[in-house]
């Protein structure tokens, strides 16, 4: 009886949650939020200097912004979601109790005070060495240290979600194979133990060179280790958001995936290879062997890009069957037209699955080919690639749970219900738009991270092209676009939890089938069934593909002539 008192039942989705959980993933979603916030404005702070006719911030300043904001959003606010994503797939998902609670106040413990001693060591003006602190560049002590508490802290929360797993399975809180959602996320959990791990090979010798203790760092071995901590994190990114395209296909639709056992194999692919792509940051660098690039950027790449080929078809195609299933099947499109676009959780969900397709997917491929990222190596494609996943792939899907999620855990209408129905659209093309025009900005020779593209202060001038000016310019408008978007789900975010009315919720039918007795919660495929809409969009999509990598080719033979 004890045990039971822990728990409160989901008048929502009939879930069973665990308090103690309850109450961990909220404050890791609320913290996740509040640097959300702090990285936008630093994020923006860069865009305005980048832009030509604003140029906002001096050199220092501008490198000190880069620095946070690189810290604050790849790292700080999507580990922490994800924190708590691990957290609901397992306790929630799995209706069962949490491993060791007190261990995940450790844990957010230990990542909070992390993620604030390294934001003072950067905003002290001490330690602005970007977020892939390249060494001979030296931060403060307390740089490192930081970073080091926190990936300590998010390494103890994976340990804490794959023993709720093992308490799940002990005390038979599910039937079968863990639901795909869950197994998505203890993909993200197996990445992250091992970029931890390399993360802790490298800032451990980092942090005692920057002490006195250690001589000198190899500079060559630093970036090999260190992307595979820097990279790999991206990678846990990739299965935590794809995770959440499954969540909301069957939270939002009831939607199976045509082949669990193929998502499965495409999650499995992205343990065994995904990682490794790591070294399309490495390919200029001397040190490391033609074989290993080539590995690397071949076969390899293959075997990873393969992985998102199959979500891209199959979360679609399950959104499309379970449409058609409800009986929208007049022409190949009608299971698209009215779908939910006016609810926000579906809009970001859609949007996410697209731009992370054709603007991350497409890119990533390109500068995963040994020959074609010498043309954009360092320039500001690579940034507006990140833009391309991380932030309209990854943070606008996180956006997209918690529009569902929040109000169902903390059981409060959102705040701003006309707002959020805008505000994928806003962040989402905002952001996109951003990485599309860096990417072209990159193409032309942008360099990746010099805070004057004019080079007005510089002893050997340099001209680019007109288009670069106004890519940035407009790089600088689509960011303020993106600003307000993500402004607007922090404000329903912070109003829902302060402001939002209590939900009043409706007695629930005996017929109706809950989320927890429906597809996110077990395992389950779609089987055998017709997609021609999906099949069609892949289609665009492949051509999209083939027309963009060779035009790329023909750009690098376009260069040849320079030797």
């Amino acid at each position: 009886m004890a045990i039971n008192r822990q728990f409160r039942t989901c008048p929502d989705t009939g879930f069973k949650i665990h308090l103690p959980a309850d109450k961990l993933i909220k404050w890791n979603a609320v913290t996740a939020v509040v640097f959300l916030l702090i990285g936008g404005i630093f994020g923006l702070a860069v865009a305005l200097t980048r832009w030509p006719e604003v140029h906002l911030l001096d050199a220092d300043l501008f490198y000190l912004a880069l620095t946070a904001h690189g810290l604050d959003v790849l790292l700080v606010w999507i580990i922490f979601f994800e924190v708590a994503i691990l957290y609901f797939a397992s306790s929630v998902l799995l209706q069962c109790r949490l491993a060791t609670p007190w261990l995940g106040w450790v844990a957010y413990i230990l990542m909070l005070v992390g993620a604030l001693i390294t934001n003072v060591a950067v905003l002290r003006g001490d330690s602005s060495v970007m977020f892939t602190s390249y060494v001979p560049m030296k931060a403060a002590p307390d740089f490192y240290l930081g970073i080091i508490l926190f990936a300590v802290g998010a390494l103890l929360a994976c340990f804490i979600f794959l023993g709720t797993l093992v308490i799940a399975k002990n005390e038979k809180t599910y039937e079968g194979s863990i639901p795909l959602v869950t197994f998505g996320a203890l993909t993200a959990a197996i990445i992250a133990i091992f970029t931890i791990a390399a993360g802790a090979i490298i800032l451990i010798p980092t942090l005692l060179w920057s002490v006195g203790y250690v001589g000198s760092i190899d500079t060559v071995m630093y970036k090999v280790v260190w992307w595979a901590m820097g990279h790999s994190s991206q990678q846990i990114n990739v299965a935590a958001h794809i995770s959440v395209w499954y969540a909301l296909a069957a939270i939002l639709f009831g939607a199976k995936p045509l082949s669990e056992k193929v998502s499965r194999t495409a999650f499995l692919l992205y343990i065994l290879f995904l990682q490794i792509a790591s070294a399309h940051h490495l390919l200029v660098e001397p040190g490391l062997s033609s074989e290993y690039k080539i590995f690397n950027t071949s076969y390899a790449l293959y075997l990873a890009v393969l992985g998102s080929m199959i979500h891209g078809l199959t979360v679609p195609g399950a959104v499309e069957h379970a449409q058609r299933k409800k009986g929208l099947n007049k022409g190949m499109f009608e299971w698209l037209r009215k779908a939910p676009w006016g609810n926000p959780a579906f809009s970001g969900f859609a949007l996410s699955v697209v731009m992370f397709g054709f603007l991350g997917g497409i890119s990533g491929v390109m500068m995963g080919a040994e020959q074609l990222n010498i043309i954009i190596h360092n320039t500001l494609y690579v940034p507006g690639h990140f833009h391309g996943t991380v932030v309209v792939g990854t943070t606008l899907a996180f956006m997209a749970l918690a529009y569902w999620l929040v109000p169902v855990l903390w059981q409060r209408e959102l705040f701003l219900p006309g707002l959020a129905k805008w505000q994928p659209y806003l962040f989402g093309i905002g952001m996109g738009l951003a990485s599309l025009f860096m990417m072209g900005a990159g193409t032309l020779g942008v360099p990746r991270r010099h805070w004057d593209i004019s080079f007005a202060d510089a002893t050997l001038s340099h001209e680019f092209p007109a288009a670069a000016y106004l890519m940035m310019g407009m790089n600088g408008v689509a960011a303020l676009i993106g600003g307000i978007g993500g402004a607007i789900f922090v404000l329903n975010m912070v109003g829902t939890l302060l402001l939002g009315k209590k939900k009043q919720p409706a007695p629930a039918k005996a017929e109706e089938e809950t989320v927890a007795q429906g597809p996110i919660a077990v395992s389950g495929s779609a089987g055998a069934v017709s997609v021609p809409g999906t099949f069609t969009l892949a289609l665009i999509f492949l051509v999209t593909f083939i027309l963009y990598y060779f035009v790329n080719w023909n750009y690098l033979a376009g260069v040849w002539g320079l030797s």
